[in-house]
């Protein structure tokens, strides 16, 4: 299989070598050219995709940022071969969905929604890896939730990757789940080291501060597109969480310790029947 990769990131580099690993040709874009030319020399890409060659591709994963996804999108589309898939990997849906399903049905090839639900706190080609997916869970937005052929078909597509699960959605409920699990956290974690006291913390750190701030080191480009992009669905949660906070800090404030267990339970609780 020959395979483009859009962009050369943490996602789009451990795609890259993913594939390369499991014996498949990549062709791959980068708007940087030096980037390009070095995942070329190490070994992950076979050479650039082009839009003269993206034909030769059946499959083209779009590993970049959402409006950078439509825009390439729109401006390939021509180019494309009616039996080439195009995923794309953005961490949003609704939007990115929109404008590339008419895209798709447009020029008669095929446009699935994606989104690898695995990475780190850091971000770029060095810090990719051929394992990065292995084990990780895949959610995908089709343009069709009734045939079960179709699904195994970009399954069987995306097995190099080795994720181990598979979610389908509509792309509003997608972006609805993803403000919590992941935008939401993202904001929490940048805004919980803001703190004076963070600048004094070493030496009185362990496991609970490392958890929490770990995705504070974030890629403000990508995760300020991503957010306002969600902003309704993440001001929602942000609202519940702030509202949750004030509890807490009342119960401090009033010397309500029987408030306060009350509250610690309730979210042990809570935490005990979703995750077990």
């Amino acid at each position: 299989m020959t395979v483009g990769i859009v962009g050369l990131g943490l996602i789009g580099g451990s795609f890259a070598k993913a594939y390369k690993k499991s014996g498949h040709t990549v062709y791959s874009f980068d708007a940087d050219k030096k980037m390009l030319d070095f995942a070329i020399l190490s070994g992950a890409v076979d050479r650039e995709l082009t839009f003269e060659n993206i034909k030769e591709c059946q499959l083209v994963l779009l590993c970049v940022y959402p409006d950078d996804a439509v825009e390439y999108l729109s401006a390939a589309a021509k180019y494309i071969s009616k039996e080439t898939f195009i995923i794309d990997c953005c961490g949003i849906k609704a939007k990115v969905c929109k404008a590339c399903f008419e895209i798709a049905k447009k020029h008669g090839f095929t446009f699935v929604g994606g989104h690898p639900m695995a990475g780190t706190q850091y971000s770029g080609f060095k810090y990719s890896k051929a394992s990065l997916f292995k084990g990780a869970y895949m959610v995908l937005v089709p343009p069709k939730y009734d045939n079960m052929a179709f699904l195994e078909e970009i399954k069987e597509l995306l097995e190099p990757a080795q994720f181990a699960h598979f979610s389908v959605i509509n792309a509003e409920e997608h972006d609805r789940i993803i403000a919590f699990t992941s935008q939401l956290a993202h904001i929490v974690s940048n805004a919980y080291v803001k703190s004076p006291t963070a600048r004094i913390h070493k030496g009185f750190s362990a496991g609970s501060y490392k958890d929490l701030t770990r995705v504070a080191w974030l890629n403000e480009v990508m995760w300020s597109q991503l957010c306002m992009e969600n902003k309704e669905n993440i001001v929602f949660e942000l609202s519940n969480i702030i509202s949750s906070l004030e509890k807490y800090k009342k119960a401090l404030e009033e010397d309500n310790i029987q408030e306060l267990k009350e509250l610690f339970y309730e979210g042990k609780k809570i935490k005990h029947e979703i995750d077990g």
